[in-house]
């Protein structure tokens, strides 16, 4: 047991204005909800007219042009609420252009800042907006403009060109790190990071041990005010696990990085005082009030997170030494996601297990015929279609559960 060939460091984290963490706006995205506006095609012609009229030298100076400009920039976000809306705006580079002047201009447009981060989701505006990726570059660390680049660098290949595009800046992850610092930092941040993680360059940028920037990422893993914000971080250092040269150093007193991933997987459960010695400081005598992480997505980065530390033999030494299975067990009692409680056996499984032969230490090395590697890919999706079916059925036992209290207490007598 251990890391499969075929999981691979992902991205696809998209934050939007309108929702939670993929390819659509309108689906899931990290924030940005009061951005979402519904817009219809009958007014887009006149938006993006609108917009273009205003790049030109008709529109002029003055406040009575830049409230018109802020107008078109409010329309333009209007549209960017429907699928309809972001396509028809994509396929209009003067819009797109207009849209960048607006948001990088000499006094930035909120408005349509937000409007890119929505159509940067689709994929017919990847092209002109990476082509003005400097422009792009200049707003950061603005939210909108994070979530912007996270849309964008969503596939490898546009993280690689926004990763280009950092360096050539000469700031690099600077402005991204040094916005981790702020009181509140920008919920797209996480998405970005996690997105630009997917690819060994950005990976290497984040385990450069000469800036300590993934140290900065670690106490993000418990963070509350943002959980897109907290799931992207929490994705990138899952991608950087992937880096097994790094493990030591990364287990090592330097990062010590494994209570930053075990903190938000352990409860309020008391442990008898020889396991609690075994514990990392920072686990042990939890306060009764303790809660776990409450994203189940999250929780299984964080055990896969941990599953990669464990592809070598010191990974795996380390990992057991500083008491994991004693959280994973109390986590497999709690945990009712099929998925997620998968992911904990498994990890369970590679910690109480024998060591790998001979050849077979590092996990991450091990070759495995192609026709295996099929096969698990099947064993996989299968086993994600079975949790989704579990999940489903839950879903409606819950909803039927609550149904019934709510007939029983409509039928229940007053107390007298």
């Amino acid at each position: 047991p251990g890391p499969s060939s075929s999981t691979q460091p992902r991205g696809g984290v998209l934050p939007s204005s309108a929702a939670g963490h993929t390819a659509r706006p309108s689906q899931r995205s990290s924030g940005w909800k009061t951005g979402r506006r519904r817009g219809g095609g009958a007014a887009c012609g006149a938006a993006l007219s609108e917009l273009a009229a205003l790049l030109g030298p008709a529109a002029g100076p003055g406040p009575g042009a830049a409230a018109a400009r802020e107008g078109a920039a409010e329309v333009a976000l209007s549209l960017s609420g429907s699928a309809e809306g972001r396509r028809l705006l994509a396929a209009h580079p003067a819009a797109l252009a207009a849209l960048l002047e607006l948001a990088a201009g000499p006094r930035p447009c909120p408005a349509a800042g937000r409007c890119l981060l929505n159509v940067a989701a689709e994929p017919q505006a990847r092209g002109p907006l990476l082509a003005a990726l400097p422009a792009l570059l200049g707003l950061l660390p603005a939210g909108p403009a994070c979530g912007a680049l996270a849309n964008l660098c969503r596939e490898p290949p546009g993280a690689r060109r926004v990763l280009r595009g950092l360096r050539e800046s000469g700031r690099g992850l600077q402005p991204l790190l040094g916005a981790l610092g702020e009181p509140r930092p920008p919920p797209e941040l996480g998405p970005l990071l996690c997105n630009l993680s997917q690819v060994p360059e950005g990976r290497r940028a984040l385990l450069d041990r000469s800036r300590c920037s993934v140290q900065r990422l670690l106490p993000f893993t418990q963070y509350r005010d943002s959980v897109g914000h907290r799931r992207g971080i929490v994705g990138a250092l899952r991608n950087c696990c992937f880096e097994h040269e790094h493990h030591e150093w990364l287990l090592g007193d330097e990062v010590d990085i494994l209570p930053f991933l075990l903190l938000p997987l352990a409860g309020p459960e008391e442990f008898p005082e020889d396991e609690m010695e075994r514990l990392p400081v920072d686990l042990q005598y939890l306060p009764p009030d303790k809660q776990r992480e409450e994203e189940p997505d999250i929780r299984k980065m964080l055990l896969e997170a941990i599953m990669l530390l464990t592809a070598t033999k010191a990974g795996r030494h380390t990992v057991r030494e500083k008491g994991t299975y004693l959280v994973l067990r109390e986590l497999h009692r709690w945990e009712q996601e099929p998925d997620v409680l998968a992911a904990c056996e498994k990890l369970i499984q590679v910690l109480i297990g024998d060591e790998p032969g001979p050849g077979m230490e590092n996990l991450l090395e091990v070759s495995i015929p192609e026709e295996v590697e099929q096969q698990l890919q099947r064993l996989d999706r299968e086993e994600e279609e079975r949790w989704q079916r579990e999940r489903e059925e839950r879903r409606k036992e819950q909803e039927q559960d609550k149904e019934q209290d709510e007939a029983q207490q409509q039928h229940r007598e007053p107390w007298r």
